[in-house]
């Protein structure tokens, strides 16, 4: 007999209120309905059931097999998604940080698709605008935008960080569009804390710094954007949160013929040696996401 089915069988039973119903719920006849519970109450040598014509009632030792069978039956699936899962597969947690604009944009999805490929991984995201000592809070991967790492950390590049100069179509209409970069000085700019008051940009593989100035400035990216798109002023924005802005119309692009510093996007870790297959999945994953070029940069 097939213990764990003739527990499934009596359990359906007991929840459906009848054999026929319990029968097609599990996708059976209702003579191997009937046997399956025969057989189980052979084995428990004990009647498990009073079977009458209008309705079916646990005996005692019914009640005291029901919620057993139920532990039974938790321990068999529990037992086979075990088994699911090859010994190989990463299992545990992950500690990322990353900054709060670039976690909210583009990590959060990328985090969400790589454990839906490793449900056995729990991934904790600290966003946070700051350089963070990764063994002494416990980090097992920091992903930073730099143009330069320090020679002695250790880290894997996953992609480019582009910019780009926009404004908000409003804010154009009112006060003209800049078409070189020396008219930045005539708008007002929205500048970043990183970047700073100095815009570094490119043209004909020369590079153009440029002083700007305004009113607004912020440690995140993220108000830079929104300031941006109510209308304050021109800014300088990565492209991981400003394209979905242009691609809708809500941002437009200046200043095509110049091109803003590059950045990298890294993932820096704490030691090549004893990698968790947890860390290695993860990195193996971004770069591969971000292999052919960030997709927030397409038809930009």
């Amino acid at each position: 007999m097939d213990r764990i089915t003739a527990m499934q069988v009596f359990v359906s039973v007991v929840d459906s209120g009848s054999q026929s119903a319990a029968a097609d719920q599990l996708d059976l006849s209702r003579p191997v309905v009937s046997r399956y519970l025969a057989e189980l109450e052979e084995w428990a040598g004990a009647r498990l059931l009073h079977r009458t014509t209008r309705k079916l009632s646990l005996t005692a030792a019914g009640a005291e097999m029901l919620p057993r069978c139920r532990q039974m039956l938790e321990l068999a699936t529990d037992m086979k998604n075990v088994v699911a899962i090859p010994e190989h597969a990463p299992q545990g947690l992950l500690r990322i940080t990353v900054s709060t604009s670039f976690g909210q944009a583009q990590l959060a999805a990328a985090v969400a698709d790589y454990v839906k490929l490793y449900p056995g991984v729990t991934v904790d995201m600290l966003l946070l605008d700051r350089v963070v000592n990764l063994v002494e809070e416990r980090i097992d991967l920091a992903i930073r935008i730099s143009k330069e790492l320090d020679p002695n950390l250790i880290a894997r590049r996953l992609t480019v960080c582009r910019s780009v100069v926009c404004a908000s179509p409003a804010y154009l209409r009112e006060h003209g569009m800049p078409t070189q970069s020396e008219q930045l000085a005539l708008h007002n700019c929205l500048t970043h804390s990183y970047y700073g008051s100095v815009w570094r940009l490119e043209r004909d593989n020369e590079p153009v710094n440029v002083a700007v100035k305004g009113n607004i400035s912020a440690n995140d990216a993220t108000s830079l954007v929104q300031a941006t798109l109510a209308g304050a002023g021109v800014t300088l924005l990565p492209t991981f949160l400003a394209a979905p802005f242009i691609r809708s119309g809500q941002l437009q692009a200046l200043l095509p013929e110049y091109h803003p510093q590059e950045f990298g996007v890294f993932g820096v870790y704490a030691s090549r040696k004893h990698m968790p297959a947890t860390l290695r999945t993860m990195l193996d994953f971004l770069a591969e996401r971000y292999a052919d070029g960030p997709d927030w940069d397409q038809a930009i």
